[in-house]
């Protein structure tokens, strides 16, 4: 065996190596890396919720009850997907209102009450204290294992300054105040202790891996060998559902275990107020039950293993976890087992206290405080070094409580045991938040009596068994009754005696509690402060935007008496700080010694509440200002106005969107008018000059004429000329008029059977000509099958002829005519090699006006209409002119569709326009 030396060398190592992981996290946060803002780390951190009851316990549960360990895992597994609407909501809440701790919660919703609030605190602490002592018991526990290799009572009459438990459990407390109780504010993030408790999840899922592993594949031969030798014993009911393992006892267990994995205290520290993004929930959903599988696994193997290898009753069965690798003689195993059983205690010790420290200092010890008007005169200026040594001495005091709890009572009793009366207890809670966050009827008075109604029935039927064993109360109870009445036995209250106790427990405290608050909530008034926080917690994503112009509030405050309040907690730089944020928020200006509105109050409560709780902040706030109540009528009216004054904004900010695109349209309208009146002026210029041109031909030669000395040969020269310039004008005018009819829907076409093979190289051939005198090298590639079409010839022939004129004009060297059958079609291109077209003229290269927009200071080539028409003919033919870039060539391209059906619908909805 290792020395104890060893052990306790290696336990303290542990320690050490948490304080460094903590102290380098929160290092990194200085200096802007924040490790933990990770959705993984966060779902790590969630797996708190698997402590020494998981470790060891599970396999005692499993080996006296079997598969019945599996509902505190399969409770949190189906409930897991379900975070995004229950979990999200209550993240948002706290970080809106912010909140700190379960207690804060609660006492928030219904009316900031003091006294809610303080019950919580009070019922948490009793429900975790002996959970605590249970880990503590575990450590000391496997402790003892290690060292003396048997488990006895040794420890627990041992006095305090010799127990080792005494010892580990001040070290946890000294690491809980170090990295737990830094910030005055009890909503900020513990960077630190988050990486810890992520690092720890890792840790303690390796360690029993490792043994399981090691029990099934090395003790054992397999699964099927654990099983197999689990028979020949005559343990095969823990394979199957019998007895108490029935749907009934998995159904409540299950249920157990989905509000325990929501609202244990050290659950909603890590899920919650932990949490720094809603949507690392998304990875937590998938990752937390993957754990949960994980860590679960070998719990069975292990537990058929110790049954099956050591001699019934000679070893604990919470204990097989750590006595198997020790009978091996596997000590640094056993070691390691150790350390991760360690780890999975402390880490429930920690996010447990510091959650029930921030509770009992902001609704126990702060609202006592506070009320009393001498004690707030005299140390108002070191309230928040007080309420920081408050969380600090209540985190050793929790810690001790639970060191006595377990040298007095715990260490009588299983770790399932104990864990399953401090689950119950928390149950408590559910009727109140969840009623809290989907029912806006949900009263304070009905979340009162159903949480008191519950915790007495919890006491009565779980908490008073443990006592009775422990000698501290008669056994006459258990078995006559309290009073010796038979009807109030705590194990079978009113004669129901065929479910287990913890699910008789749970059953009756929480069906009296649920049945309260849904009673006594319907037949009570909600005071005008409840039913605001009822509203906004219901209703909390419609509000989160605008929250403090939300609030109700009506009364009398000055700022400087807020800005005082807020510099004894907060300084007052982070005052200052605090009151710039408002001022960018919220566009108003601060001025000293006016009113403050009721936003500022609200903001200054809210911002309060993150550090000494809700009612404490009301308290605090109440103390400097003069609030009037405000009558029901007037809350309902506000929030009305509120959320109309929401939707009025919203509807505002959809017509500015719609106006914006409204008026980029009309710009880009305008400009499309702006360029089209330009280019018809410049279209104007074009055609008179194009008519001026040959009229002043006809002109000239026309008074040449008249001379009668001109020789015959020069007479029929000129007259000639004059006729080409005529013919001209008339082309430019047919030209305009053509133009004209196409965009009016008064062009007739004829549409006649042609072969469109022919029709293309008649049109290539007018052309052969010009490309021979201009040297550009022409070739025409047709490829496709000889069929007639519905066109119009003499205007395809048009389109045809335009298209190669143009490419005659700029072309560089090369022309390409091709034609080739498409889905669209039958496609023809013409490609040229020159210049091509710049990308910001593409959108005018087919506008009627656009030669005119593209000549230089040269006549112009042209009228600028051969384009605009030749578009309108494809158009008209059901197809489609565009122009691209090819292979480096400039290529006008159109479709004829091979169905005579488009043409004709074509054709109407051209007339149509």
């Amino acid at each position: 065996m290792l020395s104890n030396g060893v052990i306790i060398s290696f336990t303290f190592g542990y320690l050490v190596l948490l304080f460094a992981i903590a102290w380098f996290s929160e290092k990194s946060e200085k200096s802007g890396r924040r490790l933990s803002t990770n959705p993984y780390v966060y779902s790590l951190s969630l797996a708190v919720y698997c402590t020494a009851w998981t470790y060891y316990g599970s396999v005692g549960r499993a080996a006296t009850n079997g598969l019945e360990f599996l509902t505190i895992y399969i409770g949190p597994s189906l409930i897991a997907p379900l975070w995004w609407i229950v979990m999200r909501k209550i993240i948002r809440i706290c970080k809106v209102q912010q909140l700190s701790s379960i207690a804060d919660f609660i006492s928030s919703r219904y009316g900031k009450n003091v006294t809610l609030g303080g019950i919580v605190t009070i019922f948490s602490l009793l429900g975790i204290l002996p959970y605590t002592a249970l880990q503590i018991k575990a450590v000391a526990s496997s402790f003892d294992i290690m060292s003396v290799s048997e488990v006895g009572y040794e420890l627990l009459s041992a006095p305090f300054y010799k127990d080792s438990a005494f010892y580990l459990a001040l070290g946890l407390a000294l690491f809980t105040v170090l990295f737990g109780t830094r910030h005055i504010e009890a909503t900020a993030r513990h960077e630190g202790m988050v990486m810890a408790i992520a690092f720890e999840s890792i840790f303690k899922l390796l360690a029993f891996l490792v043994v399981g592993v090691f029990v099934s594949f090395f003790v054992f031969d397999g699964f099927g060998d654990i099983f197999a030798q689990a028979s020949t014993k005559g343990l095969e009911d823990l394979f199957v559902l019998q007895g108490e393992n029935n749907a009934s006892e998995w159904f409540w267990m299950s249920v157990l275990s989905m509000m325990a994995v929501l609202f244990l205290p050290r659950q909603f520290q890590m899920g919650v107020i932990e949490n720094n993004n809603e949507k690392h929930l998304d990875t937590a959903m998938w990752l937390f039950p993957l754990y949960l599988l994980l860590i679960n696994i070998f719990v069975l193997p292990i537990a058929l293993g110790g049954l099956v290898y050591f001699p019934t009753g000679t070893v604990d069965a919470d204990t097989f976890v750590l006595a198997l690798p020790i009978a091996f003689d596997q000590e640094w195993m056993a070691l390691l087992v150790y350390l991760g059983g360690f780890s999975a205690a402390t880490g429930m010790i920690i996010v447990s206290t510091i959650a029930l420290s921030t509770m009992v200092s902001n609704n126990l010890v702060m609202p006592l405080l506070l009320v009393n008007d001498g004690f707030q005169k005299r140390y108002q200026h070191r309230l928040g070094s007080i309420l920081i040594w408050t969380r600090r001495v209540t985190i050793f005091g929790i810690i001790l409580l639970a060191y006595i709890y377990y040298k007095q009572i715990a260490g009588q009793f299983s770790l399932v045991s104990i864990g399953l009366i401090s689950f119950v207890a928390i149950a408590q809670f559910t009727p109140a938040i969840i009623g809290g966050i989907f029912w806006k009827k949900g009263a304070r008075l009905g979340a009162l009596s159903g949480i008191l109604a519950g915790f007495v029935l919890w006491f009565y039927t779980l908490v008073v068994p443990t006592m009775i064993t422990a000698g501290y109360l008669s056994p006459s109870i258990m078995t006559d009754g309290l009073f010796g009445l038979g009807f109030l036995k705590p194990y079978s209250l009113l004669g129901l005696d065929e479910m287990s106790y913890v699910t008789h427990g749970l059953f009756y405290s929480l069906s009296v509690n649920l049945i309260l608050y849904l009673v006594v909530s319907l037949f009570s008034q909600q005071s005008s402060k409840e039913h605001n926080q009822a509203v906004i917690f219901v209703d909390i994503f419609k509000y989160s935007s605008a929250l403090d112009s939300s609030i109700v509030w009506k009364g009398q405050a000055f700022l400087p008496d807020l800005k005082s309040l807020l510099d004894n907690f907060l300084g007052n730089e982070k005052t200052e700080m605090a009151l710039d944020e408002y001022r960018q928020i919220s566009g108003k200006t601060l001025t000293s010694g006016i009113y403050a509105d009721p936003e500022l109050v609200s903001y200054s409560e809210r911002l309060l509440s993150g550090i000494i709780g809700s009612a404490s902040a009301r308290i605090m706030v109440a103390s400097v200002v003069k609030e009037e109540e405000i009558s029901m009528e007037e809350v309902i009216g506000i929030l009305r106005e509120t959320q109309e004054l929401k939707s009025l904004n919203e509807k505002l900010n959809l017509k500015t969107r719609e106006l914006k695109k409204a008026s980029d349209k009309l710009q880009k309208m305008n400009e499309a008018l702006r360029m089209n009146d330009m280019l018809k002026d410049e279209f104007i210029s074009t055609v008179t000059h194009e008519m001026k041109t040959p009229l002043t031909s006809i002109r000239a030669f026309s008074e040449i004429l008249l001379d009668e000395d001109i020789e015959d040969a020069d007479r029929k020269r000129f007259l000639e000329i004059i006729i080409q310039e005529t013919q001209r004008m008339t082309r430019l005018i047919d030209q305009v008029l053509d133009l004209e009819r196409f965009d009016s829907g008064r062009q007739k076409m004829n549409f006649e059977k042609t072969d469109p093979k022919i029709c293309i190289l008649q049109s290539a051939d007018s052309m052969m000509q010009v490309f021979r005198e201009k040297n550009i090298d022409f070739s025409i590639h047709l490829n496709f099958e000889t069929q007639e079409l519905m066109i119009d010839e003499d205007r395809i022939k048009q389109v045809v002829l335009n298209l190669l004129s143009n490419a005659a004009k700029f072309a560089a060297s090369k022309i390409r005519l091709v034609g080739f059958e498409s889905p669209m079609g039958l496609m023809v291109q013409v490609c040229d090699d020159g210049k091509g077209i710049k990308e910001e003229e593409l959108p005018y290269i087919f506008e009627k006006f656009y030669q005119a927009n593209n000549q230089t200071s040269k006549k112009p080539i042209g009228s600028g209409l051969g384009l605009a028409i030749s578009k309108k003919i494809i158009e008209y033919h059901g197809g489609e002119l565009s122009v691209k870039r090819l292979e480096g060539m400039t290529c006008f391209e159109f479709t004829l569709p091979f169905q005579s059906e488009k043409i004709k619908l074509n054709q109407e909805k051209n007339n149509h326009d």
